[in-house]
């Protein structure tokens, strides 16, 4: 190892694994998730779905493509590389040079678990390695441990919140210490961790053709779901998870689309955006959700939602669609669902179904122009194969 500095990941349970550190030396609780990409681990690590969790990669190498700069925007103002901002910059303003940076984290996770981080990446958009990358956001990371042990132990007994410390060199593991604080740790769902992520103030983004006014509904949004509508010629409002229905009327929006975001979709801080929701969909404004979307869609519907024992996060889900028979694999992140059943008492129809579990993928309202799904249309990481859930969310804007 490039410095000789210990790590430790400690579960609630009392299950340690010893390693190596890298990027920042910090002292972090979340809850340890884990997931199966290859590639796309920057795009995982700025998705504000993970906020308040500590993320293991089951893939084996984790950096060997680097890190792209993140004063990189596309031609909507929006970061190129990665899934959400440090500052939440108006688009079309400066970006403070990185270098310099000292706000927010760009990083979403609270920490990084990995089997080997690459000290020597290769790729032409790299600027940086995943440890300069962590050391400058002030996350920490631990390599060097079986990370095929920890995933088993997480799909047999459940994800559960533990701690992740990164020492000094030269500094001691007192493991009974950390034991005590893990078995202490708090569930970060008990957190309202969507106020944490989403703007405070709407944001405008518009298209130079402006064809429909969509209001998207930031409970964490990832910005590949901005820039899939921008690119069909929308125009944007993203407004804070807490705005009224009637603040989102005054802008007069042919189109709501509720973003993904963290946590669990029936915290007490999120029931005014189920309310909210509940009241646009009485208004008939066609209506579109994405993964928390879809959680906070089928709440405000009258279905109920339930917590997955250790979630689905990768980029191989296969999710099929119940009107066409076809099966589409999907990006997922998600780490609750909507429970089946409680679509019976709704005016929700199942759309889209899991075939590794058989868990509600999507629903559609049978009365009004609305649904939502559970997956990732947008991609980034992950195929490609769902982004004609756009289209039809534009088709219904136009009829």
């Amino acid at each position: 190892m490039a410095e000789d500095r210990k790590a430790v990941l400690v579960l609630k349970d009392g299950t340690y694994y010893e390693g190596f550190g890298f990027g920042a030396s910090a002292k972090v609780e979340g809850e340890v998730v884990f997931n199966t990409v290859t590639l796309g681990y920057a795009e995982c690590m700025t998705d504000p779905s993970y906020k308040g969790q500590i993320l293991t990669f089951s893939y084996p190498l984790i950096g060997n493509i680097g890190v792209p700069s993140p004063n990189e925007g596309d031609e909507y103002g929006i970061s190129k590389f990665f899934e959400s901002d440090y500052a939440h910059i108006v688009p079309g303003t400066p970006i403070e040079p990185y270098e310099d940076y000292s706000g927010p984290h760009l990083i979403k996770t609270r920490g990084i678990v990995v089997h080997e981080a690459c000290k020597v990446p290769s790729h032409v958009t790299s600027s940086m390695t995943l440890d300069q990358w962590l050391k400058r956001e002030g996350i920490p990371g631990i390599e060097g441990i079986d990370t095929r042990a920890l995933i088993k132990k997480l799909r047999e007994d459940g994800a559960m919140p533990g701690i992740l410390q990164v020492f000094d060199e030269g500094e001691d593991i007192n493991i009974e210490k950390l034991q005590e604080e893990a078995a202490k740790a708090e569930d970060p769902d008990t957190q309202n961790l969507v106020g944490e992520v989403s703007i405070k103030e709407p944001i405008h983004y518009e298209h130079k053709d402006g064809l429909f006014k969509v209001v998207v509904i930031d409970l964490g949004t990832k910005f590949n779901i901005l820039r899939s509508l921008l690119s069909r010629q929308a125009s944007l409002v993203r407004v804070p998870f807490n705005f009224s229905a009637k603040e989102i009327l005054e802008y007069k929006p042919n189109g709501i689309l509720i973003s993904n975001g963290p946590g669990n979709p029936k915290h007490e801080g999120l029931q005014s955006t189920i309310e909210t929701t509940r009241q646009l969909v009485d208004e008939g404004i066609p209506l579109m959700g994405i993964c928390s979307g879809n959680l906070i869609f089928a709440l405000a519907m009258g279905a109920d939602t339930f917590k997955l024992k250790f979630g689905h996060r990768s980029a191989n889900q296969p999710s099929m669609d119940l009107e066409t028979n076809r099966c589409y694999v999907t990006f997922q992140n998600h780490g609750y669902a909507v429970v089946a059943n409680s679509l019976q008492q709704t005016d929700l129809k199942l759309w889209y179904v899991n075939l590794n579990d058989q868990t509600v993928e999507g629903v559609k309202h049978t009365k009004a122009k609305a649904y939502s799904v559970q997956f990732h249309p947008e991609h980034l990481p992950g195929p490609i194969d769902a982004k004609h859930l756009f289209d039809q969310f534009i088709e219904m804007m136009k009829s």
